[in-house]
């Protein structure tokens, strides 16, 4: 490569941060990169813990913030808001790549703003499927994008047959179980030390709303937080993400913010979040942490609902729906649930190394930024 080629990570929340994190940090280390972070979404909301400092504490050279958060909340507008403010960045920028996560509005206005503006656009995790809102905007992104860096065959196998070219499909695997084998983890008496966790046993609690499903949020929330008072583990609460419907989930937290059995955060650094996950007794409600992390850490699972609906392939999961009735019932027996060694298919903790070889490779800058449809 003749001169740095500017690549451009967009993250909005903290869970996407985690995916691309390791991604960032091993082109700010190479010479023929120059990476750009944009942060957005909840990232700048101080209801959610204002984890803007957690992507300034990378230190990384180029980030540029932009508030996207709309007083309505609905995510057409929030999409809206997104794509004018990307759009000026880019136009002052001039990135060669835009790198977009997963299932988020904020993914699909990268995806947007790039492939109108004649971007590359690379799309890490698109393939997958979930059952809610969420699968619509990935599949809809990937549409949008480019390059594809997936986390395994089976998600290659779902682009193709939505018509994508195999040449602009890299495996990778998940790039946060990078993070999540890495060496640099902190240590679980560092980790409650921060959080001033006194738990000696403790299970995590994270719990979304389901935009499809936002008129019965009110009453999933409260079933929810029954079912947690009504057991007797100690527990690590997070809060939800800031889609439709989050209000009931935060209204209803409130009941356990005088309770000793509870610790509630806004949100977790990433690496904290992962030592106090792999070393609890268990996770429950609806986050894809149950179903890409947990895993491989070996940990009982409670998944509860449609959200991570036909994600589940790999994992050994407790699967309840939305009644209090139910989510107790399987709290009785969690402490009994044996695990079987699931074989989690997301790669083995080298994603990143992966993802620089893709770049490095000139192929990949002479993929059509005019997108091809491959005929089955």
């Amino acid at each position: 490569m003749n001169k740095k080629k500017k690549i451009l990570f967009l993250t909005g929340t903290r869970a996407d941060f985690g995916k691309i994190k390791s991604l960032i940090q091993i082109l700010e280390r190479h010479q023929d990169f120059d990476p750009l972070v944009f942060v957005t979404g909840m990232h700048l909301q101080k209801e959610y813990g204002y984890t803007l400092l957690e992507v300034e504490r990378c230190g990384f050279s180029h980030i540029h913030t932009f508030e996207n958060h709309t007083h309505e909340t609905t995510m057409d507008l929030t999409l809206a808001k997104t794509i004018e403010g990307l759009s000026k960045y880019v136009k002052e920028s001039n990135p060669d790549m835009i790198i977009i996560h997963g299932d988020r509005v904020e993914a699909l206005a990268g995806a947007i703003v790039g492939s109108l503006n004649n971007v590359l656009v690379a799309h890490i995790e698109g393939g997958e499927v979930s059952g809610t809102i969420d699968e619509l905007i990935r599949h809809s992104t990937s549409k949008m994008s480019h390059i594809h860096f997936v986390s395994n065959a089976q998600a290659k196998k779902r682009l193709v047959q939505m018509g994508e070219l195999g040449e602009s499909i890299f495996v990778i695997g998940s790039p946060d179980v990078d993070i999540m084998f890495s060496d640099n983890l902190p240590l679980l008496e560092e980790a409650k030390k921060y959080y001033e966790i006194d738990f000696e046993k403790y299970a995590v609690a994270m719990f979304h709303p389901v935009t499809t499903e936002v008129k019965y949020m009110q009453e999933y929330a409260k079933n929810f937080v029954n079912a947690l008072l009504k057991d007797d583990h100690n527990y690590v609460v997070v809060f939800p993400n800031n889609d439709l419907g989050s209000k009931y989930i935060l209204n209803e937290y409130k009941r356990l913010e005088n309770n000793s059995r509870f610790r509630v955060f806004p949100s977790l650094r990433f690496e904290y979040f992962l030592t106090l996950l792999k070393k609890s007794q268990f996770i429950i409600g609806n986050s894809s942490a149950g179903i890409r992390e947990a895993p491989y850490y070996g940990l009982p699972i409670i998944n509860i609902g449609t959200r991570q609906q036909n994600r589940a392939l790999h994992a050994d999961i407790m699967n309840t729906d939305y009644s209090e009735k139910d989510i107790v019932a399987a709290l009785q027996i969690i402490d009994s649930h044996k695990i079987k060694v699931s074989d989690s298919d997301f790669g083995k903790g080298n994603s990143s190394e992966l993802f620089l070889k893709s770049l490095l490779n000139e192929d990949i800058w002479k993929l059509n930024h005019q997108k091809q449809f491959r005929d089955l």
